[in-house]
């Protein structure tokens, strides 16, 4: 049996950390690893809601699409949409010959202001 709360607040906590990293790097025009922040900050806060809703280690999954199924979330289309577009970021910090399109300052801000309203949606669930 593992601590519930435990685990929520490692995943919870982490993904703010992350959240903060995110922020710093896009500020300072790295807007590559900044945007695999951002991937990372709305997976751990996903498996937050995994554990929250099934009281188990999520999956070692980075695929946000699939870990939002497994914590039984009703997701608008237009977040769903968006796991999408973070989920070509996370490959860039895995694997070094995959180089993403890197959108302009104003598209990355918007994606870190997103962010930041699914994190909080994720928190309020």
């Amino acid at each position: 049996m593992i601590n519930v709360k435990k685990q929520m607040a490692y995943w919870i906590n982490s993904a703010e950390t992350d959240l903060e990293t995110a922020e710093l790097l896009i500020q300072n025009n790295k807007y590559l690893p900044g945007l695999f922040f951002c991937h990372l900050v709305i997976e751990k806060a996903i498996k937050y809601q995994v554990v929250k809703m099934t009281h188990s280690i999520p999956p070692k999954s980075h695929n946000l699409i699939y870990l939002m199924e497994l914590s039984n979330l009703n997701i608008s289309d237009d977040y769903e949409r968006f796991l999408g577009v973070l989920m070509k970021y996370q490959l860039s910090g895995r694997y070094p010959d995959y180089n993403p399109y890197i959108p302009d300052k104003n598209v990355v801000d918007g994606y870190l202001e997103k962010t930041r309203e699914i994190l909080k949606w994720l928190k309020s669930q």
